[in-house]
């Protein structure tokens, strides 16, 4: 037998190449990283699914208002969340009527003051994006630090064994090409969670904004027993 493949095949056998064994073979410095790219991935996923719910009531809210602006009823000053922000801040500044101002100006007036309220609730629901871009954008490069760090030690080890075998070099590289598979994993569905939760986003403020114009104009001309009754509750 080849006496030089013993110490290969000892070498090769000495490493798991699980993904677990990867990780717990892994250098310090690569081992952080993948540490870190889990937590960044846990964190993802945490606002994806707190998203998810987030925006399934902002878009029952959302048809809500529309419903009740399109009705040209009694306004309902019992909508909830986002829809009861904007109806409160619109009837507010509904019974902040000064006697000089023409109707145009009254309407930009409610308006402002709805868009104001529907600005702050949007910011809510925008809260943890940032993060899923953030993570999105980096965690590839992150893994990539992880790899890099990882195939140097691999050179390190063919430099002080004098052996350029296969054996010596695959566990450190693929402890190292590892740290890269786990930031695509952080990175892919960051990305494609931001892309598609800030375009719901988007769609609930349009729809708001559109409906907003309507019933401000509605309360700008409106000095009937509908709007009265509204405003005094």
């Amino acid at each position: 037998m080849d006496p030089t493949s013993v110490p290969a095949e000892a070498v090769a056998t000495a490493h798991d190449m699980s993904f677990i064994g990867l990780f717990l073979q892994a250098d310090p410095i690569v081992k952080s990283v993948m540490i870190l790219l889990v937590v960044a991935s846990l964190a993802c996923w945490t606002v994806v699914f707190e998203k998810i719910v987030r925006l399934s009531a902002a878009k029952r809210q959302a048809k809500a208002f529309e419903a009740m602006v399109r009705s040209e009823g009694t306004i309902d000053t019992g909508q909830k969340g986002i829809a009861g922000h904007v109806v409160k801040a619109g009837l507010d500044a509904w019974r902040d009527q000064d006697s000089s101002e023409s109707r145009a100006e009254r309407r930009e007036r409610i308006e402002r003051a709805m868009k104001g309220a529907l600005a702050i609730e949007v910011k809510r629901l925008q809260a943890g994006l940032p993060l899923l871009a953030t993570s999105g954008s980096t965690a590839p490069f992150v893994g990539l630090f992880g790899t890099v760090w990882g195939i140097m030690n691999s050179f390190s080890s063919i430099a002080k064994s004098q052996d350029t075998s296969l054996a010596v070099v695959a566990p450190g590289i693929a402890e190292a090409l590892f740290a890269t598979a786990i930031g695509l994993v952080v990175a892919i569905p960051a990305v494609m969670a931001y892309n598609k939760l800030s375009g719901d986003v988007a769609r609930i403020q349009s729809g708001f904004v559109s409906c907003i114009a309507v019933l401000g104009n509605r309360l700008a001309r409106d000095r009937g027993p509908h709007a009265r009754a509204a405003a005094a509750e």
